[in-house]
């Protein structure tokens, strides 16, 4: 949490009308048109995906066609209907690493992708996350964290994957891609969840190491302008290295295997300005999800809300106490100003930290697992496991990229819905 407070010290230094700004002003207005439908569900029984905690039970999804409208006389393994979004997809999930040059940079990246049913077994076991951190003296500072993991760890690391290492592909592509970009340091891994639950459901993610800002490095890359260039040009270099299909560097179950017409960007935090500055400065994103933090905000002067066309969908934890009220003020107002259709899924009783698999690992990412504070009063409570907050999450994006990088209409009604009502609010302008 000690690395966040500058983010909250920063947001809170500047402009009061730039936290509460709606469409129009600073926040990045529209064009004061009254088209767009708005709509709020709380509390309402839950939609066609029921409970949000997953399952271990395969299914078998709907197929789409080519260019990525629903075609229900087709049935892919892999790939998500609209009534099972919060659970595991039909296909084991892949994972390979690789690395890719970026200019000066040479970045280490990780893969999720849909995998061959040869690798259910593989899969199904899964692997230490210490074996995500190359053998030498990161792979035993990460052995080191996991082996002393506090009352908040215990809570919040997920220690295990649920992945086969370098598993052959399904070859059921070409595969819409999800870029995935890491909080201020953290690690590519740091949400591989929500990454696994979209590859089982027939995407492929994609998350380099902002090389300078993770866990490992000391000292930590700046939260500026400067930087989330820096970190938006890696995203690039990256898609631009996995959509060459001669490219040897990428592993062989993902070359040549990514329909360019569908690629979304998601991330975490300092990941989720970095979605939001990537689909506006990279044609090829077609779709945005950024989780607990604003895309537009007075850090980061060059993000124009108004410069996004594609769809956003914005995750909000209400007991965010690393962005703190501002921060969740302007992710309000992010989502007022954002060209629609926009998406706001509001979580209770969640922290900064609580949709990650690191939540607790070290003490800057305490917050979000355990007991804790309440950002909004300051009284005691105990934050919602990371174990339903990840399921949710992870659930709302698949349902969001099956829609808008696949074309499957039917998967609105979910977008739409607060599952498990108790705990979501969903608001959305269409």
């Amino acid at each position: 949490m000690r690395r966040f407070a500058s983010l909250t010290l920063l947001l809170a230094a500047c402009s009061t009308a730039a936290a509460t700004s709606g469409p129009g002003d600073g926040a990045g207005g529209t064009d004061g048109s009254d088209s767009s439908i708005s709509s709020t569900t709380s509390g309402e029984p839950p939609g066609p995906g029921g409970s949000s905690a997953a399952t271990d039970t395969p299914t078998t999804g709907v197929g789409t066609t080519e260019g990525g409208t629903l075609d229900p006389n087709a049935t892919t393994t892999g790939q998500g209907s609209e009534d099972d979004y919060d659970a595991p997809g039909g296909a084991p999930v892949g994972n390979a690493t690789f690395s890719v040059v970026a200019g000066d940079r040479t970045l280490l990246v990780e893969a999720w992708y849909p995998a061959d049913i040869s690798a259910q077994a593989a899969a199904d076991a899964g692997h230490p996350i210490a074996e995500f951190v190359p053998v030498g003296p990161q792979r035993d500072m990460m052995v080191a964290l996991l082996a002393k993991l506090s009352e908040h760890g215990q809570v919040g690391v997920r220690e295990q994957t649920r992945s086969a290492r370098d598993a052959a592909s399904a070859g059921t592509g070409p595969y819409p891609l999800v870029m995935f970009s890491h909080c201020h340091g953290c690690v590519r891994f740091s949400m591989f969840t929500i990454a696994e639950h979209l590859a089982s459901h027939g995407f492929v993610v994609v998350a380099p190491d902002h090389a300078g800002n993770t866990l490992f490095d000391e000292p930590q890359a700046p939260l500026d302008e400067a930087f989330l260039q820096v970190r938006v040009a890696d995203q690039s270099a990256v898609l631009d290295a996995v959509l060459d299909a001669g490219n040897s560097a990428v592993p062989e179950a993902i070359r040549g295997a990514i329909d360019p017409a569908r690629i979304g960007a998601m991330g975490h935090s300092y990941g989720a300005a970095t979605a939001g500055r990537l689909a506006q400065e990279d044609d090829r994103i077609v779709a945005a999800l950024p989780i607990a933090a604003p895309v537009q905000n007075p850090i980061f002067s060059g993000t124009k809300l108004a410069e996004i066309d594609e769809p956003q969908l914005f995750v909000l934890a209400a007991e965010d106490n690393s962005i703190g009220k501002i921060g969740n003020q302007l992710i309000e107002s992010n989502f007022d100003a954002a060209a629609t259709p926009a998406y706001l899924v509001r979580l209770k009783d969640v922290g900064h930290w609580g949709p990650t698999d690191i939540c607790g690992l070290a003490e800057q990412f305490d917050a979000g697992c355990g007991p804790g504070a309440r950002q909004t009063d300051g009284t005691e409570f105990v934050y919602l496991e990371p174990l339903q907050a990840r399921a949710i999450v992870a659930a709302y994006a698949a349902a969001f990229f099956d829609h808008h990088l696949r074309g499957n209409a039917a998967a609105l009604e979910f977008l739409q819905t607060a599952t498990p009502p108790e705990v979501v609010e969903v608001e959305t302008r269409l």
